[in-house]
């Protein structure tokens, strides 16, 4: 398995332990399923989000 896979069921599994039920928590799966996904591309080089976590120079 790849850290994306990896990402994705664990994004999957922690919006089961938050889902109360209905379209809220059909929601917050996609949301954190999404999230997971992001994180094991970024740990496979698929994706880079040192860019988007990096602060901005002042002035």
């Amino acid at each position: 398995m790849n850290y994306t896979i990896v990402g994705l069921l664990t994004g999957l599994l922690l919006a089961l332990a938050g889902i109360v039920g209905g379209f809220s928590g059909f929601v917050l799966a996609l949301f954190l399923g999404a999230v997971g996904v992001a994180v094991g591309a970024h740990f496979d080089g698929r994706l880079d989000l040192t860019s988007l976590l990096r602060s901005r120079g002042r002035g």
